[in-house]
């Protein structure tokens, strides 16, 4: 764990209990005398180290040592637009683009993404603030939905388009936006679409999973 969220974070003084004391001081093992950094969700890039002076079973008090503006982002920025599958895929997904430095995804309502799909942004902010804690990066994952593929490629005329017959993928190519496709793909009047764009193919001679595809485009790239 790099750092704890906390909106009291900066004051000279800090008491943590519930989950926070249940995790730093039974499961991470803190004691007195030990120093954790604290952030806040509104200023991330903003670190503040604390002592920690005594703890009473249930609360846990610390003085405040230091303040560093300490950012931690990736220097490379990727936007996937990533056609929407089961929620449940996404959420368990999330975590790792997180920690792979993934900029910005904007969600899309493809031809063979299921309808019925509702995403719950509230529970995806919650598992992206625990990935930075473990991570250390001091942003979250910019979260959108477009309407439908066409309007995303409008939207973004350099995106690169993963789908099979393209180009293979080369480890020095410039992307900043990649378009991923849903479970079964993408469908032939989708297709027709791609002339004017890039179209690459991951190099893999297995089929891949949208979910598997995202991390490993995310992770060459980045």
């Amino acid at each position: 764990m790099k750092f704890v969220l906390n909106p009291d974070a900066g004051s000279s003084e800090l008491s943590i209990s519930g989950e926070d004391y249940k995790y730093l001081i039974k499961v991470r093992r803190h004691r007195v005398g030990d120093t954790v950094c604290f952030r806040t969700k509104e200023k991330l890039s903003e670190e503040y180290r604390y002592h920690l002076e005594r703890t009473d079973g249930k609360n846990a008090y610390f003085s405040l040592q230091s303040h560093h503006h300490a950012p931690c982002v990736n220097a490379r920025k990727l936007h996937i637009g990533w056609c929407l599958i089961d929620p449940k895929t996404v959420e368990k997904t999330l975590p790792m683009l997180t920690e792979l430095g993934v900029e910005k995804i904007t969600f899309i309502h493809c031809h063979r993404s299921q309808q019925n799909f509702r995403l719950d942004y509230e529970r995806m902010t919650r598992l992206m603030e625990s990935s930075i804690m473990q991570c250390g990066r001091t942003s979250l994952i910019e979260l959108g939905e477009s309407p439908a593929l066409s309007t995303f490629l409008k939207a973004h005329p350099d995106a690169v388009i993963f789908d099979f017959g393209g180009e293979t993928l080369k480890s020095d190519e410039n992307i900043e936006t990649v378009v991923i496709g849903c479970e079964g793909g993408f469908d032939e009047s989708e297709r027709k679409q791609f002339s004017d764009y890039r179209v690459r193919l991951f190099s893999s001679p297995m089929i891949l999973r949208s979910e598997t595809a995202a991390v490993a485009i995310a992770s060459r790239i980045l």
